[in-house]
């Protein structure tokens, strides 16, 4: 059965105001689906299927690891409505059946990657854009949702202390974390190419800070490691001097925000999806994780600031995004610091 925090959030975001109804009789498919985001997605389409009997959605979930997969969606493996297709987004697709909405989030987003696997971590986001760009087109799709990022916008630097979406700063295309960035940028502007050329209904997300339940406690970036100590009863261990700021968003919070742009949004535009009211330091968000759970007893330790090759920090001592124009559409984030953080890691128990 599902974990009752995840029950739970996805009563949340069904009850949203949004039209449910167009994925009525309709076929999804999602990339990436077993990663943190876009399994999110899977699941809301799944689940109402659950809530309205008439909806009829069905749900194709594109993953190259099939073991996590299955998983993933252990509570879905009986059911007629989820059909898991096994390869990489990079290669040619067929989905054997007609496909109505494109959610593509297949990508490597954690910072680990973009030294150890570059070409890997930007295919996806070119590459395999082009295929699903080209089967929408045959397809004739109502909608197609590209996940893009808040690393767009390079370094922005203290002008701008809420990043909104025409905010650009610098970006070395020649530096290799770029690799990340850039292909997101080409992912974006095909996207707008597709959608002027070919009328294809686009849509673009950039996601800022998201955790929740079913990230990776092995993800690499500072907030997982954060979880992981917490659920690991471990000291956190901060290996810098915790001043970045970051605005975090919860994953039910997110997934409301990408089911309204892709439902609700204009073609070929970008939306932030994030929250800057919970924007807070790394040192007080491990201080946070640690007074959220004191019967652990457990403490934060500072230690010397890590030299590691294989990871690449981001450069920005600050990075909240500027939310107004997806408010517009109708949604806001509704959960603290506090209170995502504690569900987060009651959903690993």
């Amino acid at each position: 059965m599902r974990h009752a925090v995840i029950e739970e959030d996805l009563g949340r975001i069904v009850a949203e105001d949004l039209p449910w109804g167009q994925f009525s009789g309709k076929t999804v498919l999602v990339t990436g689906a077993s990663g943190c985001l876009p399994a999110y997605m899977a699941e809301v389409l799944l689940y109402l299927n659950e809530v309205f009997p008439d909806q009829r959605t069905h749900v194709l979930a594109l993953t190259r690891n099939r073991e996590r997969a299955l998983s993933r969606f252990a509570h879905y493996q009986q059911r007629g409505d989820l059909t898991l297709l096994v390869q990489d987004v990079c290669e040619p697709l067929d989905p054997a059946r007609h496909v109505d909405f494109i959610i593509h989030a297949a990508s490597q987003a954690s910072p680990k990657y973009f030294r150890d696997d570059p070409v890997g971590t930007l295919s996806p986001n070119v590459v395999g854009t082009h295929g699903l760009l080209r089967l929408a087109r045959e397809h004739r799709v109502d909608g197609f949702l590209f996940f893009s990022s808040g690393e767009v916008y390079g370094e922005v630097g203290d002008t701008h202390p809420y990043i909104a979406e025409d905010n650009y700063g610098y970006l070395d295309p020649a530096a290799l974390r770029s690799c990340y960035a850039e292909s997101k940028r080409m992912g974006e502007t095909m996207c707008v190419a597709w959608a002027a050329q070919y009328g294809i209904a686009t849509r673009i997300v950039r996601p800022f800070h998201t955790y929740g339940p079913g990230m990776r406690l092995d993800d690499g970036r500072v907030f997982a490691d954060f979880v992981s100590d917490i659920v690991n009863n471990r000291d956190i261990r901060l290996k810098s001097d915790g001043r970045a700021i970051r605005a975090f968003c919860y994953l039910a919070d997110a997934t409301a925000g990408f089911f309204t742009v892709l439902l609700r949004g204009r073609d070929a535009e970008p939306y932030n999806v994030g929250n800057e009211g919970a924007a807070v330091s790394m040192l007080d968000l491990a201080n946070t994780l640690v007074q959220l759970f004191p019967e652990k007893q457990l403490q934060v330790l500072r230690e010397a600031e890590s030299a590691d090759p294989g990871y690449l920090p981001s450069p920005l001592s600050r990075n909240c995004p500027d939310t107004s124009k997806v408010r517009e559409l109708g949604w806001a984030p509704r959960t603290s610091i506090s209170e995502g953080f504690r569900r987060t890691v009651r959903s690993y128990a």
